[in-house]
């Protein structure tokens, strides 16, 4: 298994990419911004921490939903994020949002601070998920709610398979531990629940948000996307010969293609939500 100290080097160098990509990103993964927002009861005037916000999603969006009465911080281990977020930030002139480096396992908040906490796409990297949903848990205010998005099958999202699955006959990967950090980490139904449940949420739930990642890219262009995005899919890009590189692109291009339409990439996805209180009054 990977340590820590790798997994945020990866993470790292995979900072420019999800920047420059962010307004593609914000506009796919919309429906969980969504969906992390009605989870977590998350409405105007309120104090909301998003966590692994990467370079300031979902974080930015959640800004117009809790208005200039209320506040979202955003937090992430890898600087090189921060520093993005913190751009955007300042390119829309926005007050009400802040980002700072930090762990979930180890937040810099006193107890009962959020009305809401999200986090999509973080948890499955966690060292310890347990102790980063008891954090969430401490850092709450007693009855409020937390929200955590997390992918569904690999082979129930083509945005992610319709690549790898090319890639993979040219460079073998081993497949992670069930407790790797990785995409699909909690991709099994009730699994995440269960960490929920151990860290002592109150009336934990769990639902399936099927949904379009839509995107205005050419197949040419989201293909560029991908493996930019993606520190393992830049890694095996390393180790093709240019042949094989020609050859992947080619099959890659011809499997994207069918997700192709007039308005550019649509692909069906499904993403876990499970969401969960912290216990009393409210």
């Amino acid at each position: 298994m990977q340590s820590d100290a790798e997994v945020l080097k990866r993470w790292s160098g995979s900072a420019p990419f999800w920047e420059k990509y962010r307004e593609n990103i914000r506009q796919m993964f919309a429906p969980i911004a969504q969906a992390l927002v009605e989870d977590g009861q998350i409405g105007l005037g309120n104090t909301v921490l998003d966590i692994a916000t990467g370079p300031g999603e979902p974080a930015l969006s959640v800004a117009g939903v809790v208005g200039r009465e209320g506040k979202i911080i955003g937090i992430d281990p890898v600087p090189e994020m921060i520093e993005g977020a913190r751009r955007a930030t300042a390119y829309h002139g926005l007050t009400n949002v802040q980002f700072e480096v930090a762990s979930a396992d180890r937040l810099p908040f006193p107890a009962d601070t959020f009305d809401a906490v999200i986090s999509r796409f973080g948890v499955m990297f966690f060292p310890s998920p347990v102790d980063a949903v008891r954090e969430m848990l401490r850092v709450l205010k007693p009855g409020k709610k937390l929200a955590l998005a997390v992918w569904h099958f690999a082979e129930r999202n083509p945005f992610h398979y319709s690549l790898s699955q090319v890639m993979d006959r040219y460079v073998h990967t081993e497949p992670p531990g069930p407790d790797a950090p990785d995409a699909f980490r909690f991709a099994s139904p009730g699994k995440l629940l269960g960490i929920l449940k151990q860290a002592g949420t109150m009336a934990p739930t769990e639902r399936l948000l099927q949904f379009p990642i839509q995107s205005s890219l050419s197949v040419e262009d989201f293909l560029a996307l991908r493996l930019e995005m993606s520190d393992k899919l830049r890694a095996k890009v390393r180790a093709l010969s240019g042949r094989q590189m020609a050859e992947v692109t080619r099959q890659a291009l011809d499997s994207l293609r069918r997700y192709s339409t007039d308005r550019g990439m649509s692909f069906p996805a499904e993403v876990l939500i499970v969401s969960g209180a912290k216990g009393g009054p409210r």
